[in-house]
């Protein structure tokens, strides 16, 4: 049985906003990957790559997979090969035909289409960046960890990776380590049957 983990990273501002990191959707606050990250943004990169190197698959919301497909199909270099050879599936209720590499198109039921994927594989499936996806499998207890880089920024406002939730969920810190001189990388695991 695979193992779901929020992650690749997933960067949050110390207020938990995952809202446009790299300034591109328009969000009045955005961009607030770079500029908070600055030079730590080098050991991020290692991080990034070591979360793909351990990832049996990537699971993403539509959005996020094609965010993520025009950034990476046309790149090289060890991260960009291995994002680009590795098994992605994306849940997509509009989504025809996937154009990037070893692409699977997951339809109907969302938590059907997960529980049965996560079932089928062993290792890891990361769920990068795609927090309404997380948010909804987080309430029906498919995600087992969550691993988050944190901004030294509060934004005050904006898509927070925790939404509102219908029960408590309880987290067991696995591990905190820092990356660079300023980011906190963060690994809990959800605690099951409290």
């Amino acid at each position: 049985m695979g193992k779901i983990v929020m992650s690749g990273p997933q960067n949050v501002s110390l207020d938990g906003v995952v809202q446009d990191p790299d300034g591109e959707e328009g969000f009045e606050l955005g961009g607030w990957f770079t500029r908070f990250g600055g030079e730590d943004l080098a050991e991020w990169s290692k991080i990034a790559l070591e979360e793909a190197l351990g990832a049996e698959a990537w699971l993403l919301g539509r959005k996020s997979y094609e965010f993520f497909g025009e950034r990476w199909r046309p790149r090289g270099g060890e991260l960009a090969d291995r994002l680009n050879s590795m098994p992605k599936y994306v849940v997509s209720s509009t989504l025809e035909e996937p154009d990037w590499e070893n692409s699977t198109v997951l339809r109907g039921d969302v938590v059907t289409a997960v529980a049965k994927l996560k079932g089928e594989l062993d290792g890891e499936i990361v769920v990068p960046a795609s927090y309404r996806l997380g948010r909804t499998l987080i309430e029906h207890d498919l995600v087992d960890e969550v691993r988050m880089v944190v901004f030294p920024v509060v934004l005050g406002a904006g898509e927070r990776f925790f939404g509102e939730a219908p029960s408590t969920k309880p987290l067991h810190l696995v591990e905190a380590r820092t990356v660079g001189d300023g980011l906190a990388f963060l690994t809990y695991e959800f605690v099951r049957g409290s």
